[in-house]
């Protein structure tokens, strides 16, 4: 049990008890749902762009075409699907470490907090008279005219006087408790992001920078020219735990933020990074209008022309315009020629296919002719193969294989290129 006692004729703060703070879910502790969050949210919104992806639902809105995706990734998806995972599996550890030494959740302060705001809003009224004497106002008279047709408002002009009343006035707690409950979570949590954005703005910076920190760790995440959603977080392990880990940490304690403040945090830094790498730009995206730094901004820094510029993620690009890194080119062009040169590669590939086939099936009709001995291969087979090959089949099944796999799960390991 706590108290305050009255200071400056201010009213008292009441008296609190602290209970134990009831779990969200009765199965798993807070810190177990802030630790899970981020990666249910991660891999729900990542498998709901790659339905996208696999069935085309708008390919309008692609940033890069299957062919870019067949051709230009020098990592599988097995490969980014399994260091994904241990970035996970690290940013658990460290999470739960976190929690460790976080004091017990308590509640049962709520009332005396929201006091505790009033009471700052009535220290603030004493400056009120010192304001209008300084314009050349009397305070003292304004207050008296007022008083009739507004007591409230006369009793802010005098300084938070409220005659006959011992505790705060309802506009008081009712201002007290906006700023509690809204005003100061929102204030937190663009804090958070400002701090986040300008910790991984320095170190995204600094890995493009210092050679040995690009070559060692941050090269990395590059083998992906043509990023996807869940390949947000295919990092090095320890560029993943500095560059993220500690970023949202950072932002969690020097913002003094609660657990479930910064269970929606975590998630939602998550849900932001995937989307930037989810190869779409949709029109009308509120997010957009919102967080300028979206996917078509952070694909150009994925883009060999543009690995030098933008750096900033995940929500903001003012530091890329303070920095003058912000890219300011033209990329029409430069994306219409890489979307050419895949798919130069990929019909170069089918040829080459073909061209083998029908090698095959020239050299078994030789042999037949001199009377070797080989395996029949039937006019309806050959016709099979030769038009599969010619026809290429669809490009779209191509990558849907790729995606797939043949019999296999989605997150096969297709060979790399």
């Amino acid at each position: 049990m706590a108290s305050n006692v009255t200071s400056y004729d201010l009213p008292p703060l009441p008296e609190y008890t602290l209970k134990p703070l009831t779990p969200l879910v009765s199965w798993a502790s807070d810190a177990a749902v802030q630790t899970a969050l981020p990666i249910v949210a991660y891999w729900a919104v990542s498998l709901i762009f790659h339905a996208i992806d696999v069935y085309e639902l708008f390919a309008q809105y692609r940033l890069h075409t299957p062919a870019e995706v067949l051709k230009r990734n020098h990592v599988t998806r097995w490969e980014v699907f399994r260091d994904v995972v241990l970035q996970q599996v690290i940013q658990s550890i460290a999470l739960m470490g976190l929690s460790y030494y976080d004091e017990a959740l308590t509640t049962g302060t709520a009332e005396y907090d929201v006091a505790w705001y009033a009471q700052k809003l009535r220290l603030v009224q004493r400056t009120v008279p010192l304001i209008l004497s300084t314009v050349g106002l009397n305070p003292t008279g304004l207050a008296t005219k007022l008083s009739a047709a507004q007591p409230t408002l006369a009793a802010v002009v005098a300084g938070g006087r409220y005659p006959g009343l011992p505790a705060f006035a309802s506009w008081e707690l009712g201002t007290a408790s906006f700023l509690y409950w809204y005003v100061v979570p929102a204030v937190q949590f663009m804090a958070a992001i400002v701090i986040i954005d300008a910790w991984e703005y320095m170190l995204h910076r600094a890995m493009h920078m210092n050679k040995w920190l690009y070559v060692t760790f941050h090269s990395r995440h590059h083998r992906l020219y043509v990023p996807y959603a869940y390949g947000a977080l295919y990092n090095h392990p320890l560029e993943g735990f500095a560059l993220d880990t500690l970023g949202g940490g950072l932002g969690y304690l020097l913002t003094g933020m609660t657990m479930r403040q910064s269970m929606w945090f975590f998630t939602g830094s998550t849900i932001k990074t995937v989307l930037d790498h989810s190869g779409y730009e949709f029109p009308y995206d509120p997010l957009h209008y919102i967080f300028p730094n979206n996917a078509a901004y952070h694909d150009i820094h994925h883009q060999s022309w543009g690995i030098k510029t933008n750096f900033s993620q995940p929500f903001f690009v003012y530091l890329d315009r303070i920095g003058g890194t912000m890219y300011k080119g033209d990329t029409a062009s430069k994306y219409e020629r890489s979307r050419r040169t895949a798919q130069q590669k990929f019909d170069q590939e089918k040829e080459n296919e073909l061209n083998a086939v029908l090698a095959d099936v020239a050299s078994d009709g030789n042999l037949r002719a001199q009377g070797a001995s080989t395996p029949r291969i039937s006019r309806k087979k050959a016709l099979s193969i030769s038009s599969s090959a010619g026809g290429f089949k669809d490009l779209t099944n191509k990558v849907n294989q790729n995606l797939h796999g043949r019999g296999a799960g989605v997150l096969r390991a297709e060979s790399s290129r």
